[in-house]
């Protein structure tokens, strides 16, 4: 047989790079450049390069499994359907969640959420957005009214301004930290926020504000009162398309700059560069990623940085706005599906008018109305859970607690393509397709709308996530709500429900390289690269100015635990580690857990390079291999998350945002001691 060049979108990060996919003999035997492709022309970084190997590692899930004293054992799906729908026909809607995931397609996403309304009757339903980017919603909420990259990621060559506010996009987001150095290169300034001297801090930042971790808010704060004082706020932009800055220029006004100092650990003089830097910018462009949002405070981090492109009217034109960086292939999708406690399809808010809106699309009667259990309370309350395509385990904080909660279960049942850490605890698991073995569209990071066909077959029984949802809901009796034969049915009643895909069709999105950017609402309508260009999604069309104080995080050093721990990404792996950990070439660039250390601290603990610790903290414990640098300050160590021989989440603190329910994983309060 003839090998086959066949395009496709690699299944690693938000950024939707093309590809070509070799296929012989009906495997994938290798990569080639899809130079077309406007993301990312024909590069990949090391993880796309080698995306499809993770396919053919021998642990891939086959049939499904049935816990029987202890151990697994292989059954039919007849069986396994069975087995799942008698106990959820026993489970209370109160008692029973779902946890989804960023990583199945938007049409997957879809017939979960309704699953979980229809057939159960919650709207206890959740994905990994509650642990990225929940800040992000509730901070852009109030100010701007969507909490979605505001431009299309092609245009950030067009900033001459970049604050990069906890994101290494060097590592995380490499295709599009070659679009900053392109623009740095036509004379672009780089702002980094970062408590660590980062590959983006170190090659890209002409400043680098190495804050204290947490003390977000404080330096913006202090970044805002400078642009006032020195009269470089945009007084047109705030008249004509904002509320509420009289009430934050008082605040601000009250802002002892040598107490930023003294929290954010920043001299005045370089908080006051980079302030002048982005205020006399033309187009200040702000990203931003986990590094602002998982924290205590991470919706106020957020708020704060709206603030700053509020007042510089850095916001509404392309190379402009404040832009979250969402790290998974479907992070945007699957909100957009309403994988949420609080939204139905389309950001419809959860309430008797959402209700009413779907009980009349979908044909059914008494659709919940009150906001369901965000993650961890399902998690920690439910009694019975169905996890698909994610791994608690290895993402959730105080692993040590979850752990205890989920082997606590009446029933848990996975579905997914390995068996993942959360797998191991469960009394059934479904054996699911992945990527290029089914066919379905997500949205990657600045809303663009692509899609995956598929190019081989599952291996196995392995069936696609949204076929087994379909399968369990005619199981229990639901079989003319969920009666779709393929993806194109669900994505047709997709655009339905749903107004910002409602112009967005199967045809036009395979005719368009590159996708097609949401909002979409008709046929002839060519997407949305720039948001509120007029206006912005708030109900009286108008930016709101936050007041926001500084509050420290939970949990700070002291005598017993001296250091504050970080956490973070590698660029050789990806989250919780599934696929990249199977991926040979991947693994042996970073095959362990490691931590990395001030060499002022190394010496204090008489530890070397290559040697092992054990970090400690009122959680938990693991193991980690010592990397001295000076990335790090004195008194503060990161290590990242990917490994669950040493899972960085038995460490971090559980503590959340009490607006948006974010753990804060950025920081906690550790010791270390070395490993005889």
């Amino acid at each position: 047989m003839d090998m086959q060049y066949v395009p496709t979108i690699c299944p690693y990060c938000g950024s939707g790079c093309g590809m070509y996919l070799v296929v012989k003999d009906g495997k994938i035997i290798g990569i080639e450049p899809w130079k077309e492709h406007p993301v990312n022309e024909g590069t990949n970084c090391p993880k796309g390069r080698r995306s499809y190997l993770f396919l053919y590692s021998e642990d891939r899930l086959k049939k499904p499994l049935l816990r029987n004293n202890g151990k697994f054992e292989e059954i039919t799906w007849e069986k396994a359907l069975d087995v799942v729908s008698a106990a959820l026909k026993d489970t209370s809607p109160e008692s029973f969640g779902i946890l989804g995931s960023g990583k199945t397609t938007n049409e997957a996403s879809y017939v979960l959420q309704k699953f979980a309304r229809i057939v159960m009757g919650t709207n206890n339903v959740e994905y990994c957005a509650r642990f990225c980017h929940s800040a992000t919603v509730a901070g852009l909420g109030p100010t701007v009214g969507s909490g979605v990259m505001e431009i299309s990621q092609l245009d950030y060559e067009l900033a001459d301004c970049f604050v990069i506010a906890g994101v290494n996009i060097k590592e995380t987001f490499p295709m599009i930290a070659k679009r900053v150095l392109r623009a740095k290169k036509k004379g672009a300034k780089v702002i980094v926020i970062d408590p660590r001297k980062t590959v983006t801090a170190r090659h890209l930042a002409d400043i680098h504000l190495q804050l204290r971790p947490g003390t977000d808010v404080a330096l913006i704060n202090g970044i805002m009162s400078i642009i006032i004082n020195e009269g470089l706020e945009n007084r047109e932009f705030i008249e004509s398309r904002t509320a509420g800055f009289s009430d934050l220029r008082d605040f601000l006004s009250t802002i002892d700059l040598k107490q930023i100092e003294q929290i954010t650990g920043i001299s005045i003089e370089k908080i006051r560069e980079a302030a002048l830097t982005y205020a006399n910018a033309e187009r200040g462009c702000i990203q931003f990623d986990e590094g602002i949002t998982q924290h205590t405070t991470g919706a106020d981090n957020v708020k704060v940085l709206a603030d700053l492109a509020l007042l510089t009217g850095h916001i509404g034109k392309p190379g402009t706005g404040v832009n979250p960086m969402r790290g998974q292939i479907n992070g945007e999708g699957s909100g957009d599906m309403g994988c949420v406690n609080v939204f139905y399809p389309g950001f419809k808010r959860v309430g008797q008018e959402a209700a009413e809106f779907f009980q009349e699309r979908w044909g059914v009667e008494n659709l919940p109305i009150n906001p369901g259990l965000t993650y961890m309370d399902i998690v920690h309350k439910c009694k019975a859970i169905y996890v698909v395509g994610t791994n608690p385990m290895m993402s959730g904080p105080d692993t040590n607690s979850v752990r205890q909660s989920l082997e606590n279960l009446d029933f848990l049942v996975v579905q997914d393509i390995f068996m993942t850490e959360t797998a191991k605890l469960a009394d059934v698991v479904l054996p699911a397709a992945t990527w290029v073995e089914r066919e379905g569209v997500h949205a990657w990071v600045d809303r663009r709308v692509q899609k995956i066909n598929k190019v081989i077959d599952p291996p196995g029984e392995a069936k696609p996530d949204w076929r087994i949802i379909r399968d369990l809901a005619e199981k229990m009796g639901f079989k003319d709500k969920f009666s779709y034969a393929s993806p194109r049915d669900i994505f047709e009643e997709i655009r339905k429900c749903v107004p910002q895909y409602a112009g967005l069709t199967y045809e036009r999105i395979e005719e368009t390289v590159g996708g097609i950017q949401w909002p979409c609402p008709s046929e002839d309508h060519p997407g949305t690269p720039t948001m509120f260009v007029k206006k912005f999604n708030t109900p009286d069309g108008l930016g709101h100015f936050q007041v926001v104080e500084y509050k420290p995080p939970a949990e700070l050093p002291d005598e017993e635990y001296p250091y504050v721990l970080t956490t973070g990404r590698s660029i050789f792996h990806y989250h919780t580690g599934t696929m990249t950990r199977r991926t040979d070439a991947l693994n042996a660039e970073v095959p362990s857990n490691f931590v990395q250390i001030n060499p002022k601290d190394a010496i204090k603990l008489e530890t070397t390079n290559g040697g092992w610790v054990v970090l400690k903290t009122r959680r938990g414990s693991i193991k980690a291999k010592v990397r001295i640098t000076e990335d790090v300050p004195q008194g503060m160590v990161f290590t990242p998350f990917h490994f669950g021989d040493s899972p960085a989440n038995v460490l971090t603190n559980p503590a959340f945002d009490p607006k948006c329910k974010m753990p804060e994983f950025k920081v906690c309060a550790v010791r270390m001691e070395v490993e005889q």
